[in-house]
């Protein structure tokens, strides 16, 4: 039992513990124009019919508010091998709509992109074993930080100048940090978008809570679902589905609070 803002203390509800869902991904030079399709439905993508909402945001002047233009440009110049975007992918809770749930989305992006370029899409495809909607936030960030110097596109994506940074390129967020480093903040990173997902649905009277934790650091006696995927998932027989479903609902089932 929990008790939740706004009740006295003589009155409790039962919270259920919804799933978490974050992802990180890194881009490679070369495919961020192809991926700024996809998230955005573009294209060869147009004809999915699941693109709830975009947007893009602080995008350097010469873009000229083109957020496509600016990954055209980090394609054409980040060093060879480098990453031209990170990618956040997180689920959203379906009982956030409309205004509430651009709310959450922007709250999200505030923490993760900061000052840096960014785009994002919302997306809510059907589920595709138990129905209703798998609402999700793709995420597009820039490594690059703003300085204050004014570049043209060539120089933005060039090495950084520790020495003389108006000359150099800008510096990327993840320079120097150690592989510990970058796992600590990836933990960090998960922690408060569960804390920015749970305040939003505290806020509008909603029960249901997110726990960023393994399985394990839950004291969940199982092991994560595997993700089947649309393609494996339209390979299965009627009582397949069925029997996944019952399952995944009974293992929901012992983790309510």
């Amino acid at each position: 039992m929990t008790n939740v803002a706004g009740l006295s203390s003589f009155q409790t509800i039962r919270v259920t513990v919804s799933t978490f869902h974050l992802e990180v991904k890194t881009g490679a030079k070369g495919r961020a124009v192809g991926h700024s399709d996809y998230i955005r439905r573009e294209g060869r993508y147009r004809s999915r019919e699941d693109l709830v909402e975009v947007g893009y945001g602080n995008l350097p002047s010469w873009a000229e508010g083109s957020a496509r233009a600016f990954w055209a440009a980090a394609d054409a110049h980040e060093r060879m091998n480098g990453a031209a975007y990170r990618e956040f992918i997180i689920a959203l809770p379906n009982e956030l709509v409309g205004s509430r749930s651009r709310e959450l989305v922007q709250d999200l992006i505030h923490f993760l992109a900061g000052t840096k370029t960014y785009e994002y899409a919302v997306h809510a495809p059907e589920a595709s074993l138990e129905g209703g909607i798998n609402m999700h936030l793709h995420l597009m960030v820039s490594d690059r930080m703003p300085d204050g110097f004014q570049r043209s596109a060539p120089q933005m994506f060039r090495r950084y100048n520790s020495y003389r940074p108006e000359t150099g390129g800008c510096r990327k967020d993840a320079c120097g940090r150690t592989s510990v480093q970058v796992r600590e903040s990836l933990i960090e990173t998960r922690q408060t978008v569960a804390s920015i997902i749970n305040e939003h649905l505290q806020r509008n009277g909603i029960t249901e809570r997110v726990d960023h934790r393994t399985l394990k650091e839950q004291g969940v006696g199982r092991r994560a679902e595997r993700h089947l995927g649309a393609f494996r998932i339209r390979g299965m027989s009627e009582n397949e589905r069925s029997a996944y479903v019952d399952a995944r609902q009974a293992m929901r089932g012992q983790r309510r609070l």
